[in-house]
């Protein structure tokens, strides 16, 4: 797990980060509204949304939602599914040939737990997700997790542990090493 970093309210980093948010949400809009099969579009938008071009070999299905789209690193052959949330202030990494299933949440931010502090600014911090990796539907990653290679994050599954590479982990909590 890596350490939360803070983002303080009412700050000039702050109100960057809120304009981009801004942006990204108008970018977004856009990109769902786009008829399917508006590929060449759909590049010049996600190129936008995340700072430069995304691998030619990603795919990406709207509707998509993003926050930020300045902290996402794609490897190669990644597929991301319907309807997923990426919120990235505090950074995605996904590796090689991963697999994320319609209505996957990548979650790298937060509020503090403190009472009063949680007005006070957000939270964050990376989530990496290794090569060869499977992420059911409507699975929930958390910040500061780390899904090892090969494994299988099964659907609906909230992640707020890392897991072992060659690993599944089901909503039950279930750990399990793959056999290979």
């Amino acid at each position: 797990m890596f350490e939360q970093q803070f983002l303080p309210g009412r700050t000039p980093q702050s109100r960057e980060f809120t304009a981009r948010v801004q942006t990204v949400m108008a970018l977004t809009g856009r990109l769902n509204l786009l008829p399917f099969e508006d590929v060449e579009t759909r590049a010049a938008l996600l190129g936008e949304i995340f700072g430069g071009a995304v691998p030619e070999t990603v795919t990406i299905y709207p509707p998509f939602y993003c926050d930020y789209g300045l902290g996402t690193v794609f490897g190669e052959r990644v597929f991301v599914n319907q309807g997923c949330y990426f919120l990235d202030l505090g950074g995605i990494t996904i590796g090689d040939r991963t697999m994320i299933g319609p209505g996957v949440t990548l979650s790298t931010a937060g509020h503090p737990v403190e009472l009063a502090e949680r007005y006070s600014g957000i939270t964050h911090a990376p989530i990496v997700i290794e090569e060869d990796v499977w992420i059911g539907a409507a699975a929930t990653i958390t910040p500061g997790v780390t899904i090892g290679r090969g494994s299988v994050v099964g659907a609906g599954t909230v992640v707020a542990k890392d897991v072992p590479p060659m690993s599944v982990v089901t909503s039950a909590g279930h750990v399990e090493r793959k056999r290979i």
